[in-house]
């Protein structure tokens, strides 16, 4: 197994990055970080409230140092925000140093798991045709992960065990 990288989780909101990180820590015993989890604990606010009270373009911010901090030490199993694979610092170092798995849905799927959800700042403001749009966006740079899961006929067992097949090769 190459302990020398990170596995990065990335996909859209509501694509299962936590629940399957935290399975994934436990299989293989890495810790797991979760970057929404880690935000929300740093500023004592939840998500929803940072984007409401001080703007997306904070969090973006935020989002990078934390992320980028994250990235610089190595084997743990680290889940991206919807949007983290976005930003181009993120990503160079990810791609460059690390292993990243995008777990991909379809869009019917990931719109009945995060349309009009209040938890989620970005799916709350957008209509479905918006929310398609944006997973079509996404989703082309998505693809420049290193692996691509098609999660859509998976268990969470199966998505796990799949991650670990193609960890250990690498």
């Amino acid at each position: 197994m190459n302990l020398n990288k990170n596995i990065v989780l990335l996909g859209m909101m509501g694509s299962g990055k936590s629940t399957i990180g935290y399975l994934l820590s436990k299989s293989i015993n890495l810790k797991f970080f979760d970057i929404d989890k880690i935000i929300e604990k740093e500023t004592g606010l939840k998500i929803k409230t940072i984007f409401e009270k001080k703007g997306e373009l904070y969090f973006r911010n935020l989002e990078e140092k934390i992320t980028l901090k994250l990235l610089k030490d190595k084997r743990k199993i680290i889940s991206l925000g919807g949007g983290g694979f976005l930003n181009n610092n993120i990503r160079r170092e990810i791609i460059k140093n690390n292993l990243s798995f995008w777990l991909c849905w379809k869009s019917s799927t990931i719109i009945k798991r995060v349309y009009g959800s209040k938890k989620r700042p970005i799916a709350f403001s957008l209509n479905e045709n918006d929310l398609k749009k944006l997973i079509n966006d996404r989703s082309k740079i998505y693809s420049k992960a290193k692996f691509k899961i098609n999660c859509e006929t998976l268990t969470k067992n199966m998505i796990v065990n799949q991650i670990i097949d193609l960890y250990e090769k690498n």
